[in-house]
């Protein structure tokens, strides 16, 4: 049976970070699924389909990497798609306590899914998609923050977005 792992997140918008994590996940299972799930609490700047086709763009020379969406539980599309683990990047103390606490609620929603915590790469501890945002948004270079695949869509959006709110 081959592994599918899953990688799950509202990627707004996908980050090098981001990246890194997928692509490590991606060298250890047979398939992974950058998994956009749908946050009401989230308000985020790019919709569902706009931040499915950047994360496409920005995987394609993985072949065993897929992305998908999803409108219900984590732990309930892991149990459809035969996922058994959830691969979460892990920046600071403050990201494990929250997903260590998603981890345990995930595993009682469905026992047979493990979390997998990756420590994120040194040049990434600090990355996030609201740093990205709000640089962006206020005219700075996120170069290199963002896969260079999505920099113009990225700027394209934000920074007219910043333009509209002036």
């Amino acid at each position: 049976m081959k592994q599918i792992a899953i990688c799950p997140g509202s990627f707004d918008p996908i980050t090098k970070g981001h990246l890194d994590i997928i692509s490590r996940t991606a060298a250890m299972f047979d398939n992974v699924v950058v998994l956009l799930l749908n946050n009401e609490n989230k308000s985020c700047s790019f919709s569902l389909d706009e931040r499915k086709e950047l994360i496409e763009k920005c995987v394609k020379g993985l072949k065993n990497v897929k992305v998908d969406t999803y409108d219900g539980l984590l732990a309930d599309y892991a149990a459809k798609n035969n996922a058994f683990v959830i691969v979460k990047g892990l920046r600071a103390m403050s990201d494990f306590e929250y997903e260590f606490q998603m981890a345990l609620t995930n595993r009682k929603l469905n026992p047979k899914v493990e979390t997998l915590f990756l420590t994120t790469s040194a040049e990434n501890m600090y990355l996030s998609s609201s740093m990205v945002k709000q640089i962006a948004g206020m005219g700075g270079d996120v170069s290199d923050f963002v896969p260079p695949e999505i920099l113009g869509d990225i700027l394209e959006r934000l920074r007219l977005k910043n333009k509209k709110e002036s």
